[in-house]
């Protein structure tokens, strides 16, 4: 019997959704997980010392009849392997699997790297929607890769950028990057500034790195700032220090995985700056009223994002519902 399954490379991907879009279904998603519409364990990473790089195995099911007609089981196998930006390829690598909640049977086979890059930025867009001062204009970022890129089109999105201080690890990949970014912007991107001179003039830091250890500190900060951490997903990295987590109140995509997986919720509590019972404020508890927001304009707030599957699963299921209506992709008999 033959099985009909939905392709999609990395261009189709792009093209079949744009980034309003893909906020817009991260906010629905986040809403589905608050109500239990959304099942996930946490992410099994599988490492060798045959590779320089990492297996991330990330399961989920969702029930959003909004999005697709039948519940369905996904699962993103991924790697990433950091190194690959020296050779021009994004670190991010693999594919997304969708398979019918009904019968099991296989619906769709989409590129990792671009699920990935999409849904990634779209999280820290709508987290900047959500938390950021309406007012914010001035964004420092850190990072110069691809993510860097996907991160700054998606902030633009939802707040009209002013300046954006780009900091990365030389000059040259700083320039790089603004000649590719200044495409889908009309505002100054300013390179060749300190991290600390850049962070004290704004509104919004956003860290998009490959880095081990901490990027900004506490005191750099002003009163009303908005940080999106989103480069570090495991445990041995980390872009925030200690005391940056305790300049404001915490938001998380979710607890449980932040306790678990989070690299600078970790270290902050090995070092006596945060605890295992530390309030984290989900997403998804703030869009459905369960938790506030922002609560003021001097308010420091920090998003620590870490990639949840049903990200990949339901922008899968979004491409997979639109191929009818759109043509991105293909279907090939199995």
């Amino acid at each position: 019997m033959q099985l009909s399954v939905y392709v999609a490379k990395a261009q189709e991907v792009y093209e079949g959704l744009d980034m309003g879009a893909a906020i817009d279904l991260m906010r629905q998603g986040f809403i589905a997980m608050q109500q239990g519409r959304i099942d996930q364990p946490l992410r099994t990473i599988v490492r060798s010392h045959l590779s320089s790089g990492f297996l991330g195995m990330m399961p989920a099911c969702i029930d959003m009849p909004e999005i697709y007609p039948e519940p369905l089981y996904g699962a993103k196998m991924g790697t990433l392997f950091p190194d690959n930006v020296r050779l021009g390829k994004d670190p991010h690598q693999g594919c997304v699997l969708l398979m019918s909640g009904l019968t099991g049977e296989t619906r769709a086979i989409l590129d990792a790297s671009s699920v990935t890059a999409l849904r990634t930025a779209a999280v820290s867009g709508l987290a900047t929607d959500m938390l950021a001062r309406p007012d914010a204009s001035v964004l420092t970022l850190f990072g110069g890769g691809h993510q860097a890129l996907w991160q700054l089109r998606a902030v633009a999105q939802v707040r009209r950028l002013s300046n954006v201080f780009v900091i990365t690890r030389s000059a040259p990949s700083a320039q790089h990057f603004i000649e590719e970014a200044q495409a889908y912007l009309d505002c100054p991107l300013i390179a060749g500034v300190s991290a600390q001179e850049a962070v004290s003039q704004s509104d919004m830091v956003l860290t998009a790195t490959s880095s081990a250890t901490p990027v900004l500190q506490r005191e750099w900060l002003r009163p009303g700032t908005h940080i999106t951490a989103m480069g570090s997903s495991t445990p041995a990295s980390s872009e925030l220090d200690g005391p940056t987590m305790t300049a404001g109140r915490l938001f998380v995509d979710r607890a449980q995985s932040t306790r678990n997986e989070s690299g600078e919720f970790l270290n902050a509590c090995k070092q006596g700056y945060l605890s295992a019972d530390t309030e984290l404020n989900e997403l998804g508890a703030v869009l459905e009223g369960q938790a506030a927001g922002r609560i003021n304009n001097e308010e420091i707030t920090i998003f620590k994002s870490l990639g949840l599957a049903f990200e990949d699963v339901l922008t899968a299921a979004a491409l997979l519902s639109r191929h009818a209506a759109q043509g991105n992709g293909r279907v090939v008999e199995l």
